[in-house]
């Protein structure tokens, strides 16, 4: 009997877990009767259960759920928020009477009929129910439990057998094989291979089991805060260790109420915003690689980076001067810091300061890593990636610096050697890329980022990561193994760089590298940060440019200053607006420009195209291109292109003629410029200097002024161009200011132009040429 009773007390316990879930699904759906059936059946098989092994207390509890939802299944009863908070209690009840017994403890029973009363129906009893047909359970697989233990020592052996396997087969590779050896050793791969994947699957389980019971926490939380959240949950049939979900349950539901308490707003305030009243929380799982990512993205309000600040400072974590000198991002990443709260009050949920240090501490102890996306007034989406703990996986083995390191090879798209012009690496100042026949790729050095050699690489492996694709620099690719892979030390996981550590036929341990956590911890964000790179690293006497075979046919350069990222998009993605071409982007469109001898229905018959996405810090549009080609640098002598066209004009590179489209052009709705006279000088002034140097020069230049940031000693500018938030300062010169304002619809005042105008410009600033600068 006490076999039975362990056996029906772990059973119950999965049950019930799933069962709150289940619950809570169905009452957002009531007429979900598959739903409501397998609840039902839920319920019936704990009754049965409890009769058998004369559990009388348990009996009568999961008696009066049952009726309940018998009641529900004749139609007798519907579905309100009071029935259902009945049927949680003594859900919550039976798990709490099985846990008794569980410890051999008794619990207090006094307020079980208050729980039984509760499900009573508040109306006249119904009539007798009409009997309807079951929909008979779906047959269970056979199953057995077995320990964890026992689990361990399988995995074990399992890998034991798998380096045996490994170091048998590379000594017979050495010698000349004989057939029916060679025969026997790949029927002994295959066994092995099959072992494998089935002993590692006996530690696996569906994060479902992770998942199950945050229906019923957002529920309450969100009642209890009186609140409206519904919660999306994608992935559950992803497969994680059994020993992983068990760690990741805490940091999970404390992230979720973090979500509904500190993120999702009231509905009321949701309103006022103009968003729906019923905030949303998305609970995603996939596997990337050897890793497995649980995002859980809110539409709140996202965390105010300056409240944190404040709160940082007032709490003496930080002073003023450090807080000052932080990036965004760090700023950001004090919610992680011991005893910071953005509460005000201590409540029930919150306010005390212990929450996302803890979190943070119990992810990096499995050797995972949280990452923040924060989205002010949008919401905020948190991404934990946590290794597979123990899993056999096939890897190339590289070389660099004398050190050896594997890479999981589902990572890798292929392996080339630098040789020639189609596989090459080229500088492009502080950065470099990776050419591998007419592709580019941003190139991440491995030995000189590890500091093990400084050596150039010979080798570049070619790594594919969620956000891109990029170049790895190796000395040699030396194997392809399966390895065992276990986390590595605690410190050495929470750098981001590696996966875990295995012990290959060689018995030397060796770390497992993470292609996405090399990427993010050097810096590559593929296009943009390559166009960024490029930028620190020009020549005053000429100015990088993303050369570009057009839609038209015709090559073109774009100064790369004004590009934000290169990226492909599919053709239902454009569409026409208010007489403009625009393209969807999320959430927003944003216009989209093309060659002038091409038509909207030519970019629509590409099927994708590829776009160049600009911006000038404040607004954004798109230009559409047949490919990108490689950076190139402009040299100063440019034939300016008359009138105001998308064209800036015209410059000369390897003996080819090169329209330089105008980035300026392009985000000015119409107007064509004047030319106008040529005042000596025309100095970019103020805290917008730096914008107007990079998109105003060549339109100012190609009108016949010449810009400088600063005027020498003994050349007096003609006017100063100055933003028009900036205060004014004489700087002893005399020289008039034209001010230019972001609003569009600003004031009508001569002196004050829209930046974006630029005919107006040109015309404020030959009526001071006129004036003699007066």
């Amino acid at each position: 009997m006490d076999d039975l009773l362990q056996e029906f007390i772990a059973e119950t316990r999965e049950t019930l877990e799933a069962l709150s879930g289940e619950i809570v699904a169905w009452e957002a759906a009531p007429n979900d009767r598959a739903r409501l059936d397998a609840i039902f059946r839920f319920v019936h098989t704990v009754k049965g259960s409890c009769g058998f092994l004369d559990l009388q207390r348990l009996a009568r509890l999961s008696h009066a759920a049952e009726d309940v939802l018998a009641a529900l299944r004749d139609g007798h009863r519907t579905a309100d928020t009071r029935m259902v908070n009945a049927v949680l209690a003594i859900v919550d009840r039976i798990g709490a009477v099985v846990e008794s017994i569980a410890a051999g403890t008794a619990h207090d029973d006094s307020d079980d009929d208050d729980l039984i009363a509760a499900l009573a129906q508040p109306e006249e009893s119904p009539a007798a129910a009409v009997l309807r047909p079951v929909v008979p359970p779906r047959t269970a697989p056979r199953s057995i439990r077995l320990s964890v233990d026992l689990l361990d020592r399988m995995m074990s052996g399992m890998s034991d057998m798998v380096l045996a396997r490994n170091e048998l087969a590379r000594r017979l590779r050495d010698d000349v094989l004989e057939p029916r050896v060679e025969a026997a050793l790949d029927r002994l791969s295959l066994t092995v291979a099959d072992m494998r994947d089935t002993v590692t699957r006996t530690r696996m389980q569906k994060v479902d089991g992770l998942f199950s019971a945050l229906p019923r926490m957002v529920r309450d939380t969100a009642a209890e805060l009186g609140k409206a959240v519904a919660l999306r949950i994608e992935g559950a049939d992803v497969d994680l260790d059994r020993e992983m979900i068990e760690m990741m349950r805490d940091p999970l539901v404390h992230i979720i109420r973090n979500a509904i308490d500190h993120g999702i707003e009231t509905p009321a305030e949701r309103r006022r915003k103009g968003k729906s009243p019923t905030g949303q929380i998305g609970v995603t799982a996939r596997q990337s690689g050897n890793q497995i990512l649980i995002e859980i993205a809110d539409d709140g309000a996202g965390i105010d980076v300056a409240r944190i600040t404040a709160k940082a400072v007032a709490s003496g974590l930080r002073d003023v001067g450090e807080v000052a000198a932080m990036s965004q991002a760090d700023k950001l990443k004090l919610v992680f810091e011991p005893g910071l709260s953005s509460r005000e009050t201590v409540s029930t949920m919150s306010g005390r300061g212990v929450g996302m240090d803890v979190v943070r501490a119990n992810i990096e102890h499995v050797g995972g890593r949280v990452a923040l996306d924060n989205r002010p007034g949008q919401g905020l989406t948190i991404t934990i990636h946590v290794p597979l703990t123990l899993s056999i996986m096939p890897t190339i083995v590289v070389a660099v610096g004398g050190q050896r390191f594997a890479i999981a090879r589902q990572s890798i798209e292929e392996i080339v050697k630098v040789r020639g012009d189609q596989v090459r690496i080229d500088p492009v100042g502080a950065v470099r890329i990776a050419t591998v026949r007419g592709r580019r790729l941003p190139m991440l050095p491995l030995g000189p980022f590890l500091g093990v050699c400084e050596d150039d690489p010979s080798t570049l492996v070619i790594v594919s990561t969620r956000d891109g694709d990029y170049a790895l620099g190796v000395d040699d690719v030396l194997d392809t193994e399966e390895v065992v892979v276990k986390p590595a030390a605690p410190a050495v996981m929470a750098m981001g760089l590696y996966a875990g550590q295995t012990l290959p036929d060689s018995g030397l341990p060796m770390l497992l590298l993470d292609g996405g956590g090399l990427a993010h911890a050097a810096g590559l964000c593929f296009h943009r940060e390559v166009i960024a790179a490029t930028e620190e690293a020009e020549e005053d006497s000429a100015q990088p440019a993303l050369l570009f075979e057009d839609i038209d046919g015709v090559r073109r350069a774009i100064p790369l200053g004004a590009i934000d990222r290169v990226e492909k998009a599919a053709t239902r993605a454009i569409h026409r607006s208010g007489g403009r071409v625009r393209l969807v982007v999320g959430d927003t469109t944003i216009p989209l420009h093309h060659a002038l001898e091409v038509t909207v229905e030519d970019l629509l018959a590409e099927g994708e195209i590829e776009v160049l996405r600009l911006t000038d810090g404040d607004a954004e549009c798109a230009y559409a291109m047949a490919a990108a080609l490689e950076i190139i640098q402009l040299s100063g002598d440019i034939a300016a292109a008359p009138g105001a066209g998308p064209v800036l004009g015209v410059t000369v590179w390897q003996g080819e003629a090169i329209e330089i489209v105008d980035p300026l052009a392009l985000f000015v709705d119409a107007g064509d410029a004047p030319n106008a006279a040529a005042p000596p000088l025309c100095l970019l002034d103020g805290t917008g200097a730096l914008w107007m140097d990079r998109f105003l020069r060549p339109v100012l230049e190609a009108n016949g002024y010449r810009c400088a940031l600063t005027a020498e000693a003994n050349d007096t500018p003609a006017v100063r161009l100055m933003m028009d938030d900036d205060a004014v300062v004489g700087d002893g010169s005399g020289a008039p200011v034209v001010r230019l304002r972001r609003d569009r619809d600003g004031l009508d005042d001569p002196d004050t132009i829209y930046r974006y105008d630029r005919p107006a410009l040109i015309a404020a600033l030959a009526g001071h040429a006129r004036r003699g600068g007066r």
